[in-house]
């Protein structure tokens, strides 16, 4: 089968590591069933995974991706839930000390077939295209669950969102305001402020400005460059979401003094349970909100898509097609 895979690792030259070409089809594994892809979304933790971060090298050459939508052996129109608890782990995969995604200890997503267990399958709701349906997975499930399980918020809320541009930051945007929340967000440049806007946010200001009024809630993924801002951001009682820490984990000011005195919660937040992604789909489906998708392109051509999101030229999801 036709696949996107690390064949090795650098740190600095990531796509160095990165073939597009012929890998074995999965094998039958009792439990697990294999899933025909039509459309496989791009992530950062593809590249990063490139980089020789969570992958060790012993498991190379691997599949990448985790994003993933398909059609299962008996003809069922079906989305991929990347997170894979371990042997008889029962509860929230979540929180499962030793689950995985695709892509770390088992083949990912950006090949024409991808092997997953039984209970990973979630229906895709009819009318939602391919190309959206595979941008669910990874960066709008974690999305819906800042948003909906641990920020607790309620339709009126005003929410800021650091960094807008990436696929986390985007279907934050488009979810919340769907869910009747007022998003305000951070941008580095002015073009994706402005294209913040035109998705759904009321307010774009740069990153670091002074906001006119404090919020009820926070999302994080940037990290050691905005937590200042971040928690300077809120109102009392507020709560800041964190899901990931793109320019670091060691902010110069862990602002430990404020946290405390205006009674903030700070809560991790990591990828979301197949419960979660049934949800998110079906909200989807019904309220029309059409993921942004910044290309698209066929997977063959994965090497380009690797390019635009290592150079950080993305708003929205990249999405290959199979």
């Amino acid at each position: 089968m036709l696949a996107a895979y690390a064949s090795s690792q650098s740190a600095d030259d990531p796509l160095s590591g990165l073939e597009v070409g012929e890998r074995p089809d999965p094998e039958p594994r009792e439990g697990w069933t294999t899933v025909s892809l039509r459309a496989s979304g791009l992530n950062h933790h593809d590249v990063w995974s490139l980089r020789g971060v969570g992958l060790p090298a012993d498991r190379l050459p691997m599949v990448l991706g985790c994003d993933g939508a398909g059609v299962d052996p008996d003809g069922n129109e079906v989305i991929v839930h990347a997170v894979i608890p371990s042997d008889g782990w029962r509860g929230d995969e979540t929180l499962d000390p030793r689950r995985t995604l695709l892509s770390e200890l088992h083949d990912g997503t950006l090949a024409q077939k991808v092997s997953v267990p039984v209970g990973n399958l979630v229906p895709k709701p009819e009318g939602l295209s391919w190309e959206h349906a595979a941008c669910l997975s990874t960066a709008w499930l974690t999305a819906y669950r800042m948003l909906f399980t641990n920020a607790a918020l309620t339709p009126g809320a005003t929410v800021l969102v650091q960094g807008a541009g990436g696929g986390v930051a985007t279907a934050l945007v488009q979810l919340g305001n769907a869910a009747g929340y007022r998003m305000w967000v951070t941008a580095r440049d002015e073009e994706k402020g402005r294209r913040a806007l035109e998705i759904g946010a009321d307010r774009a200001f740069g990153s670091g400005e002074r906001l006119p009024a404090r919020v009820d809630a926070v999302m994080e993924t940037v990290g050691a460059a905005t937590w200042s801002h971040s928690v300077n951001s809120l109102n009392p009682g507020g709560t800041i979401v964190i899901s990931g820490a793109t320019s670091g984990d060691a902010p110069a000011k862990a602002e430990l003094t404020k946290i405390f005195f205006k009674q903030l919660r700070v809560v991790g937040s990591t990828m979301g349970t197949r419960g979660e992604l049934e949800r998110l789909a079906q909200f989807v489906a019904h309220r029309g909100i059409e993921p942004v998708v910044d290309s698209v392109m066929p997977l063959a051509q994965a090497r380009d898509g690797f390019a635009k999101m290592a150079a950080g030229d993305v708003f929205g999801k990249i999405v290959f097609t199979v």
